[in-house]
């Protein structure tokens, strides 16, 4: 499943429409390959159901949830609240088909926290290409929607590691968990989006996600040649 938090509304953060719509759109286009990439991997280990329900796609369509991926947003960005909350249509798999069920679900829940590393990646050597080579400035709006969309992919990553139902990293988690704990841990998943409610309107999860993002672009950075 992928959602996405974001600290500060688009206003705060001091982009402009135009800005604006164009990171929008890279996300919508990350949250979309984040889901085909679940979908990939599930197909990979032995399960069809999101292929035959047309999951298996880059086409973000299929993956947008109306109330997850644009009425709440849009709620929250229209209120002012302070930060934009919103997900994708969760990938479907059947945990039965799987080869190896509780290895693979682990596998399908990491392969969408990887791909928005690799989208960071790709968008960040683009960035530097257009600024170290391209003699192009961080103002501009290509370097800049690029970088905000690095960030916000970072995020995702990030965030969808948290192991608490219904992120990806509890699916992690519950891999890792000796057999006997991993069906009291998997019943939190009723509570999912209580869970995930709580956790952001109390604040706790503010300094962990700042960090994971910091620590992931430094990562990322060096990956790519830090300064060329």
């Amino acid at each position: 499943m992928t959602l996405s938090l974001i600290s500060t509304s688009l206003a705060a953060a001091g982009m402009d429409f135009q800005t604006g719509a164009f990171v929008v759109a890279f996300l919508v286009l990350s949250l979309g390959i984040h889901e085909a990439a679940h979908a990939w991997v599930a197909y990979l280990c032995g399960d069809s159901t999101a292929k035959d329900m047309g999951r298996l796609t880059l086409n973000p369509v299929p993956h947008i949830d109306p109330l997850m991926t644009i009425l709440l947003p849009a709620v929250l960005i229209l209120s002012g609240s302070g930060f934009i909350f919103g997900g994708a249509k969760p990938v479907p798999v059947s945990y039965h088909r799987l080869r190896k069920p509780a290895r693979d679900m682990m596998l399908v829940a990491l392969a969408g926290p990887l791909s928005n590393i690799l989208i960071a990646i790709v968008l960040l050597v683009i960035t530097k290409a257009l600024v170290y080579t391209g003699d192009m400035s961080m103002s501009q709006i290509a370097p800049r929607v690029l970088i905000m969309s690095v960030q916000f992919n970072l995020l995702l990553a990030v965030f969808n590691m948290i192991p608490v139902p219904p992120l990806d990293g509890s699916r992690v988690l519950a891999y890792l968990l000796p057999a006997s704990l991993r069906p009291s841990f998997q019943a939190l998943d009723r509570f999912s989006m209580v869970l995930i409610f709580v956790l952001i309107f109390s604040g706790v999860l503010g300094r962990p996600i700042m960090a994971g993002i910091d620590l992931s672009y430094t990562f990322i950075d060096g990956l790519t040649g830090g300064v060329w």
